[in-house]
């Protein structure tokens, strides 16, 4: 599955946490990321992500035109609601596109677990339900 990471600045050392937590499963995965993020998460892990701009500079808006195009399966955004920065974009577009486009999102820590936990068990292979393989 195609994997996005994003998380606002203050949310950055809690996605690497995450992703050195959860390695293991993640590393069978295609991921990419916002660009400050997959480097933090990079250097941290080791895992191979393919990065993309920072998040200010259209970074949000590249993954957002992935998922449009039906190349993201599951997008990880760890957003920070109560002190969003001025060079951070709103994150409402993206997740409407996440709703039009059926792809999974957790914006926070123990929604990415049960996330992460499912894709483990193969629970998020949706896409074989909507698109059967006969």
């Amino acid at each position: 599955m195609n994997i996005a990471l994003i998380a606002h600045d203050a949310k950055k050392e809690l996605m690497t946490q995450f992703c050195i937590a959860y390695c293991g499963i993640l590393s069978k995965h295609s991921l990419c990321a916002t660009g400050t993020t997959g480097k933090m998460v990079s250097e941290a892990t080791g895992l191979q992500i393919t990065r993309f701009l920072c998040g200010y500079q259209g970074g949000e808006e590249q993954i957002a035109s992935r998922i449009a195009c039906n190349e993201i399966d599951v997008l990880l955004m760890f957003r920070d609601p109560l002190t969003a920065k001025p060079n951070e974009p709103d994150p409402a577009s993206l997740l409407r596109l996440c709703d039009v486009h059926n792809v999974p999102v957790a914006t926070n820590i123990a929604t990415a677990e049960a996330l992460v936990h499912a894709l483990e068990r193969g629970d998020l292979d949706w896409r074989d339900i909507v698109n059967p393989k006969f």
